[in-house]
């Protein structure tokens, strides 16, 4: 076995690609003969097109088709996410002339260039029959969500809520809310579609290569065969690229009509309007505790907002975490959504457990000040050494050691408890800390395996190259498995040609796909290992496979290094160009006998100045269990990555609509603001060992998504210890402090 390679801090395989430009993303595959295409959105929030005036439109050059819901094909309905589906929204795109949020797609204009399409676009004209809509999330205006949140009832209770207030000694009784916040990825959505008689060919950014053909062949109504999806790298997805929006089908549309190639690039407006979005949340926490810290009672409940009916619905999930991370008998959990005109909410990077450990986690910390306990004693004394709900074992659970080792290496022992008592200069120092967790995922994935005449392996799944480091992760396991240099192998993916592969979301691609790649490697080295056992001019002839060992491309036995044979010398002496092995996992997770978390500990130093209310971040301290690390420097740069977008929920991000209007008035880098080099401190990321051989054949759970929950509210709390002042509403801005 390479016992290098798996763990290793490797660079990343397509790191040179990357900064040679020589990576193709969805708007840059070098195809012939291709035109443009440019949306049109709507400029009212609500009601209906009265009439459409392309004339002057038609008629500016280079203009080649213009389609609207006069002209479009009417697509079939294609199932969203909660249908077991993949596309963003349950409408389908130029249906009818109903308009149900401002910026919505109602035409496409293609033209020779991109200039002359969106010149082309601002001239045509259209009148509306406008309605009344609604953009504030009003709470007496909250429904029943129509389908489940985050896998469970909308309503959940454990114990006898009641029953355990009334066993309180303290109560403590809080709202908390966020903003709607925009994923804003670097890469904005891009597709470019191409058909072959009735084949079609889709270059797209996006996280469900699988999924996205799925709804392509079902929207259009031909053979799933006939549609191959092609994405090789993502520029950043975060979730909005989880789901299949409407901008797909309408760039398919555009070519099947003008008989071309059609490359349709988002702009960072409609990547505001269309394409998703974390929905704003208000949280209503409960905690009873005895005097000792003891928790007797949890309620979380609140309201998120989605989209009319028509649209869909998506619920952000945020009372999941609520449910397994601290113990108490008696726990009750509602969710609400208030319907409004905007476009339809999506997962965003741990859609719930973000928000959720927001509220959770502040009004953790509230208590831990009325109690004067230390915040980290509080969550000890209420720590959960099984899973609250199921009362299942963890497969692991490093949360202890987490704390621990997070204090220590943040210096928490430094903090005075007391509110407003560190200083340094004008500037109040506050130092906060929060739990993190995120659930594991795996999804059913398969892969193929193919070694080479040469001793070279290549390795094909489906799934998602989103800057995160999938191929390099990928390549570090066919390493593993086969003991053959990390050089020589190339791991293929992002192409529904390939073998199928799960959404790349909910932290899952390395549990699932990287046990699929796991497991045809190893059927591929069985097979090689068969021959060379089987052949008489074989050193390995006849030798058990249990006394076989792997490394540095070679098969040699354990007892005796000199009986060896490469890959390549087996290969050809029997004339054979490659072996090659498939691989399907599948994983019960009806009958599981564990609970599969990860866990871990933020810390956050701020320093406030007093008189301008403005908050700097000075230090950040993430300590974390997460399984299996495959490779030291991706994971690390997920965790920087998750806690630096954690800095700007806390600090920064707020998507601000205009209510009289109905539209985003801050659709761009500009005034959407996200956290730069200036605003980010050093952050310090650690890994507690933690084996685990019970979530998948790696023994890895996932560190995409964790890195984000708690950021907030460790920085709220922080804040409130600098300053004396709670502040419960994101972001934390100077205007809240003065």
């Amino acid at each position: 076995m390479n016992i290098e390679a798996v763990g290793k801090p490797m660079n990343r395989v397509d790191g040179r690609l990357k900064v040679t430009g020589a990576a193709h993303y969805a708007a840059e595959f070098p195809l012939e003969n291709l035109v443009h295409a440019v949306l049109i959105g709507s400029s009212i929030t609500r009601g209906t097109i009265k009439s459409i005036d392309t004339t002057a439109a038609e008629k500016s050059p280079g203009v080649i088709a213009i389609i609207t819901h006069l002209n479009a094909p009417k697509l079939r309905e294609m199932p969203t996410m909660n249908k077991r589906g993949a596309a963003g929204e349950a409408r389908v795109p130029l249906i009818d002339g109903n308009i149900y949020h401002h910026g919505q797609y109602i035409g496409v204009v293609v033209a020779d260039t991109l200039e002359r399409a969106t010149h082309a676009a601002s001239l045509v004209r259209v009148a509306y029959n406008e309605q009344p809509f609604v953009t504030e999330m009003e709470r007496e205006k909250a429904v029943m969500p129509m389908g489940q949140v985050g896998f469970r009832p909308a309503d959940i209770a454990r114990g006898n809520l009641e029953q355990g207030l009334a066993e309180a000694e303290v109560r403590l009784e809080e709202t908390y809310t966020t903003p709607t916040e925009n994923h804003n990825p670097m890469e904005t959505h891009a597709t470019t579609a191409v058909w072959s008689g009735d084949k079609l060919t889709v270059y797209d950014a996006t996280q469900y290569t699988f999924g996205e053909r799925k709804a392509l062949a079902i929207g259009f109504g031909i053979p799933e065969e006939n549609v191959r999806v092609v994405c090789h790298f993502i520029g950043g997805a975060f979730g909005c690229k989880g789901s299949m929006w409407s901008h797909v089908p309408l760039a398919a549309i555009a070519a099947r009509q003008v008989k071309r190639g059609v490359k349709l690039v988002l702009t960072r407006q409609q990547m505001f309007t269309n394409v998703g979005h974390r929905a704003e949340t208000e949280q209503q926490i409960i905690l009873g505790v005895k005097r000792d810290g003891r928790l007797t009672a949890i309620a979380h409940k609140g309201i998120s907002h989605t989209c009319s009916e028509a649209v869909g619905e998506f619920v952000e999930p945020f009372t999941v975490a609520t449910h397994i991370l601290y113990a108490t008998e008696n726990l009750q959990t509602s969710q609400r959504v208030v319907k409004v005109n905007k476009g339809q909410p999506t997962f965003m990077r741990a859609p719930g457990e973000t928000p959720g450990t927001f509220a959770l986690e502040s009004a953790m910390d509230e208590l831990s000040y009325t109690l004067k306990l230390d915040p980290i004693e509080l969550r000890l004394r209420n720590y959960a050494e099984t899973d609250p709900d199921t009362k299942l074992p963890w497969s692991s659970k490093s949360l202890k050691e987490c704390y621990q080792l997070g204090a220590e290496k943040f210096g928490w022992s430094r903090r005075n408890p007391t509110p407003r008592s560190m200083r340094d200069g004008r500037y109040l120092i506050g130092m906060g800390m929060a739990t993190a967790t995120y659930p594991v995922y795996r999804f059913p994935a398969s892969a193929v395996t193919k070694i080479m005449q040469d001793g070279s392996v290549v390795v094909q799944s489906s799934t998602h190259e989103m800057g995160t480091g999938t191929a390099t992760v990928m390549a570090q396991v066919i390493a593993e498995v086969l003991g053959v240099p990390v050089e020589r192998v190339r791991f293929e993916l992002g192409d529904t040609n390939m073998p199928n592969a799960p959404v790349s979301g909910g932290s899952a691609t390395v549990a699932s796909v990287g046990s699929a790649v796991a497991g045809a490697t190893k059927a591929a080295r069985a097979k090689v290992l068969d021959i060379a056992r089987a052949d008489k001019r074989s050193p390995l002839y006849d030798i058990p496979d249990t006394e076989i060992a792997f490394e540095d491309g070679r098969m040699f036995v354990k007892s005796d290094k000199g009986k060896s044979e490469s890959y390549a010398d087996i290969l050809k002496r029997q004339n054979l160009k490659l072996v090659e092995a498939n691989y399907d996992v599948q994983f019960d997770e009806e009958n599981k006998k564990y609970s599969m978390h990860s866990f871990g500990a933020q810390f956050a130093e701020v320093r406030v100045d007093r008189d301008l209310g403005e908050v700097r971040v000075k230090r950040f301290v993430g300590a974390f269990g997460t399984g299996r690390v495959l490779n030291l420097k991706t994971a690390r740069s997920q965790m920087m990555g998750g806690i630096t977008m954690g800095l700007g929920m806390a600090l920064f991000e707020e998507t601000v609509t205009d209510h009289k209007f109905g539209r985003i008035v801050n659709p761009n880098l500009g005034e959407y603001h996200v956290p730069v080099n200036a605003d980010v401190p050093a952050i310090e990321v650690y890994f507690v060992e933690e084996k685990d051989p019970h979530v998948n054949a790696l023994g890895a759970k996932g560190i995409g998504e964790i890195g984000i929950t708690g950021v907030a509210a460790a920085v709220a709390n922080a804040v409130y210890h600098a300053t004396g002042k709670r502040i419960r509403d994101l972001p934390i801005t100077p205007d809240k402090l003065l």
